[in-house]
């Protein structure tokens, strides 16, 4: 794997990692949301990631494939399918006729872990480029010398 490679790979998990920084964001901005336009409440939502190789160049394909570099890509973004949470709230304008009202299947617990998971990825994928562009830059001081 050479340089560029590096930065492709390390780019890909950045751009992953803040739109599921983003996802999650939206998860929890929306915690309170009992009406949408598709109607009911928020939804939480989830990326989803899938390894997809790294394009090679026809000489890259000759050599051995065991050490094949994959990027990371977000295959889609999906709706969690658990049921919404009931509460008894009779004066809330959303409440059914039983006093009930959907509020969002969201548990800020599990979507403040997904966050942390989601930041140390991204510091690690930062911390891979910086890594890559010094190892890049002691590469040019060895070739001035």
């Amino acid at each position: 794997m050479g340089f560029l490679d590096s930065f492709k790979v390390a780019a890909s998990g950045l751009s992953a990692e803040r739109l599921r920084i983003n996802v999650i964001s939206s998860n929890i901005a929306n915690i309170n949301t009992t009406r949408t336009s598709e109607g009911g409440p928020y939804k939480r939502k989830d990326v989803v990631f899938e390894a997809v190789p790294l394009e090679k160049k026809s000489f890259d394909n000759a050599l051995d494939r065991s050490m094949e570099s994959v990027e990371v890509q977000v295959k889609k973004i999906v709706e969690d399918p658990r049921p919404p949470i009931m509460k008894y709230d009779p004066g809330h304008p959303d409440a059914d006729e039983n006093g009930y009202v959907k509020y969002p299947n969201i548990n800020i617990m599990e979507e403040m872990v997904n966050l942390i998971n989601a930041s140390r990825s991204y510091e690690a994928n930062v911390t891979t480029m910086k890594a890559t562009k010094s190892m890049a830059m002691k590469a040019l001081d060895i070739l001035r010398v």
